[in-house]
């Protein structure tokens, strides 16, 4: 019977990961018993128990916002600020360190990367992108199994009071792959605590043991699970509680190796846990949600909230209300740890959650504008007592959504229209063409992402051209790579015939001053201006003139004027997208503008018709075209902050920036030490922090000749000249006896240009290379990047930390000593391949390999004590005999040295005694021919002697 409890609930355990059991309000209540505290005491009592009845140290929760761990978008488990400790790299001298029992709730999302759950949430009753992860640990062996379980068992059963007969276990049941044996220790220790061996079920690997990842600490795991059948037909599990015992190591050759030191990591879902205690059907009726729900319900033309599902519910209401209860709860914890929507990595991910939510809202829900930031005081309310920086940042969160609300609103509108009007041109069979899909995506600055778009047509039963997009996406990744290193005249360009024929005809340079149309929003948003234009000149690919071009037509357009920035001065080109006057639901997709003799060539795509004469409004990519803002600044920060590390002389050489990274050129006698890296980043940092105004004026070319410390390049520039200041205005700074131009940025610039410093965030010099003698190439990010970058070099030099005071404590054995020396070599790729600041690689390389050079003698030293003994043993067990044959094992601990192999070591004696040897690095074998063998023993010992 037990097998096939077991067999049964097996198969029912992995339904449930595809489709969680909570399906239904038609379901039976969870609980008979009177409905518990709210969440507020769960939560409170999970904390106070592991506290007061067992001595717990109760930590705050960690930012959402992952630091320095580039793998994770978000912290997606209680553990994640815990890893230092399980990697062994926890700084010795910090509080963690002292860690030895300690609880807390951790906030956490999944949205994004390998855990995602966000395409689930609404459509069933339980998935949310954020959570509360309540969990205890116990590090360095503080306590394990034993403790561990009967805690757990302690607080389900006497403090929270569920039934003990509604509680199952599983326990892990051995990998005989990898050789581990069942975990009969934890199967006993439930047995001992009561629970029936039918609810005590043993799974595998996939199941029950659990890996930080590909490589690190590892364990077997026993998880308890809730019946929601309370013993009606076939049990129906829910996990609720996940207990992990890490006790391997998982090395990267995959093997598995007894860490020393063991650690209990504990896991269990609050807001599941409050359903089970409140006899709910479902996580949403929980008081986690119902504050929500009804906040929503008074604030939109809805019908009230009924927990339907799948094609119970009608018009999509009650996957409406989910999607938004659970997303602005998301939003509203992000923005208060420090991520708020952007344009890639995290950000972008909130982004998509945010329009997610805006539009369930408005288009199923009937909500009023601004009704998302109306939302953000009832989260405050619900969870504002456990993560206090929700109530400090309440009214930044309400103004930032309901900006961002706005702004996705009008998008949205316009992409309905374009859907709906490209739907009504396609036959019964027909895809999407991935050409609109495109366009309405982020490539386009509608700001409809790819999925929702494909979501929005699913909805209407209409197939999105899949390999077309795939096609788009490839073009894309190929015209950012030639934009990070750009080539002159790539894409379309007008030659000196092309030129000339425009001169005969009298058609003016083109008008490009709108570009400068931007501001600031009192909100600290930018605003970036349309341009209305029009067009005078279409080319063909091939460059032919042409008065029209047709449908799906790559070509070039010129304009009598346009607000789009043309690459130039070492920044790249805007993107963005026309559309024709009287026509604005067909989108003319633009890649790129090139200045050509003063006329600026527009590239783009033609959905439909267009012909000389029409008229066209412009709109550039705003995300773009500030991530390229914000580089630029950068530069110019950069740049001054270089002459004021290494003096006045300090040139540029060049530039060239996009939204993801700046390139910079300096000229240098010799190449820049860490210490001087590390002072131009502080340099630039310190202007950021004061957000200095940035003025931008056109003066007269003659005023900028003879201001001391004004920076240009050794090119022609226009008269007038466009000059660009930080913290001083342009009259001030080319007064000559201000000597302003000397204590602060002062260039002559034609680029885009943040209006304040403070939105650069900050700069990081991740690379640095010799281009030729005296000139040296940086590589830098800003921003969010930036402050990665920072968070990654910090981890690596915890680990970096750890390994030195592994090195000075010395080596007991071999083993230890040789998986020192591996953890030091994956440290020193680590180091060279991360994106990190530069002057903390190099000072981090130098002190590695002075480690790798101590591990490797270390190594040495005990292979030689090894042999030693190894040939004691031999003369023993052989003291007799004219010979000896037995067998010497050839694996070594740290391999030969590069230049000290079997096969060298062979050929320098068999060459000696004029014969020759092969082989490989630890084995080889030779011939030669010699009466003097003790010369020849002398030969090899000289040679090793000498390598060593």
């Amino acid at each position: 019977m037990a097998v096939s409890v077991a067999a049964a609930t097996r198969r029912l355990r992995r339904a449930i990961r595809r489709s969680p059991t909570w399906q239904s309000p038609s379901h039976r209540p969870l609980s008979s018993e009177p409905a518990a505290a709210q969440a507020s005491a769960v939560r409170a009592a999970f904390l106070n128990f592991f506290r007061d009845r067992h001595g717990h140290r109760l930590v705050p929760s960690a930012s959402v916002r992952p630091r320095g761990d580039p793998s994770l978008l978000f912290v997606n488990a209680g553990m994640n600020q815990f890893k230092p400790i399980f990697l062994g790299t926890v700084d010795p001298r910090s509080k963690m360190a002292g860690f030895r029992r300690v609880a807390n709730s951790q906030k956490c999302v999944r949205a994004g990367g390998h855990h995602n759950d966000l395409e689930d949430v609404g459509r069933d009753l339980s998935h949310h992108t954020f959570f509360e992860m309540l969990g205890n640990w116990a590090f360095g062996g503080e306590y394990f199994k034993e403790e561990a379980c009967s805690m757990a068992w302690e607080l389900l059963t006497q403090v929270y009071g569920i039934p003990e007969e509604r509680l199952w276990v599983s326990y892990f049941d051995g990998d005989p792959k990898a050789g581990l044996d069942p975990d009969l220790e934890t199967r006993d220790i439930w047995l001992s605590l009561g629970v029936p061996a039918s609810h005590v079920l043993s799974f595998g690997p996939q199941e029950n043991f659990w890996e930080m990842g590909d490589t690190g600490p590892c364990g077997p795991c026993t998880e308890i699970h809730y019946d929601l059948a309370d013993g009606v037909g076939a049990p129906q599990l829910v996990e609720l509680w996940n207990l992990v015992f890490m006790q391997h190591n998982r090395e990267a050759d995959g093997s598995l190796q007894p860490l020393p030191q063991r650690h209990v990591d504990t896991g269990m879902g609050l807001e599941r846990l409050v359903a089970v205690l409140q006899g709910k059907h479902s996580t949403y009726d929980t008081d986690l949600f119902s504050p929500l729900l009804s906040a929503i319900h008074q604030g939109c033309r809805a019908p009230p909230y009924l927990g339907r599902v799948g094609v119970a519910d009608e018009g999509r209401t009650d996957t409406a209300y989910r999607v938004v209860a659970d997303h602005i709860r998301t939003l509203s914890i992000c923005i208060a740890d420090g991520v708020f929507p952007g344009m890639s990595g995290a950000p972008l991910v909130l982004r998509r959650i945010l329009r997610r939510a805006v539009r369930f809202s408005t288009e199923i829900l009937k909500s009023p504008p601004g009704f998302l930031g109306s939302l953000v005081p009832v989260v405050v309310e619900t969870l504002g007592d456990a993560y206090p920086e929700l109530q400090r940042s309440s009214a930044q969160i309400a103004d930032l959504v309901s900006e961002d609300e706005a702004a996705f609103l009008a998008s949205l509108q316009r992409g309905r229209r374009i859907i709906d009007r490209t739907l009504r041109s396609l036959g019964p069979s027909d895809m999407f063409p991935a050409e609109v899909a495109w366009s309405l995506s982020l490539a386009g600055d509608l700001g409809l992402p790819l999925d929702l778009v494909e979501l929005m047509l699913e909805e209407k039963g209409v197939q999105l051209d899949s390999a077309g997009l795939e096609r788009l996406a490839q073009e894309e990744a190929k015209h950012r790579a030639q934009q990070a290193e750009p080539v002159q005249k790539q894409g379309l360009w007008l030659d000196v015939h092309a030129l000339g024929e425009l001169q005969r005809r009298g058609v003016p340079p083109t008008d490009d001053s709108p570009k400068y149309d931007y501001y600031l929003r009192p909100s600290g948003g930018y605003e970036f201006g349309t341009c209305e234009a029009q067009v005078l000149q279409l080319y063909t690919e091939d460059l032919t003139a042409v008065a029209s071009v047709g449908k799906g037509q790559r070509c070039g357009l010129l304009l009598d004027k346009t607000n789009f920035y043309a690459e130039q001065g070492g920044q790249a080109s805007d993107r963005g997208y026309l559309v024709r006057a009287g026509q604005e639901d067909v989108l003319f997709p633009v890649a790129r503008a090139q200045v050509c003799g003063g006329f600026i060539l527009h590239e783009a795509v033609a959905p439909e018709c267009l012909q000389i004469g029409d008229q066209v409004q412009l709109h550039v990519d705003k995300a773009w075209r500030l991530g390229c803002m914000e580089k630029h600044t950068a530069t110019h920060l950069l740049n001054w902050a270089l002459r004021q590390t290494l003096g006045p002389g300090t040139k540029q050489q060049g530039s060239h920036l996009n939204p993801e990274r700046l390139r910079f050129d300096v000229a240098t006698q010799t190449p820049l030490t860490p210490e001087q890296l590390r002072a131009v980043e502080n340099t630039v940092q310190e202007a950021v922090g004061q957000d200095k105004a940035v003025y931008m004026e056109e003066v007269a070319l003659a005023l900028t000749a003879q201001v001391p410390g004004l920076c240009s390049l050794d090119e022609v520039y226009p008269d007038p000249v466009r000059v660009v200041s930080v913290g001083v205005p342009v009259a001030h700074a080319l007064d000559p006896a201000s000597q302003a131009a000397l204590q602060t940025s002062v260039e002559l610039c034609c680029g885009t240009h943040l209006l304040r410093t403070g939105a650069v965030g900050d700069l990081v010099i991740i690379g640095e290379r010799q281009l030729s003698k005296g000139t040296t190439r940086l590589l830098a990010v800003t921003g969010e990047q930036a402050q990665q970058a920072r968070e990654l070099g910090q981890s690596l030099a915890q680990e970096v930390k750890a390994a030195t005071e592994r090195l000075s404590q010395g080596s007991r054995d071999g083993v230890e000593a040789h998986r020192l020396s591996k953890d030091i070599g994956r440290l020193i790729e680590a180091v060279d391949t991360s994106v990190m600041p530069q002057w903390q690689r190099r000072e981090l390389l130098a002190t590695l390999k002075m480690l790798q050079r101590r591990a490797n003698t270390a190594i040495r030293k005990l292979e030689m004590g090894q042999a030693a003994k190894k040939t004691q043993e031999l003369l023993e067990r052989h003291s007799t005999g004219p010979l000896i044959v037995d067998t010497v094992s050839a694996e070594s601990l740290s391999g030969a040295t590069p230049t000290f192999t079997a096969e060298a070591w062979a050929l320098a004696v068999c060459s000696h005694m004029g014969g020759k040897a092969w082989g490989s690095r630890v084995v080889a074998q030779g011939t030669g021919s010699t009466a003097d063998l003790e010369a020849a023993l002398s030969t090899a010992r000289a040679y090793a002697l000498n390598q060593l």
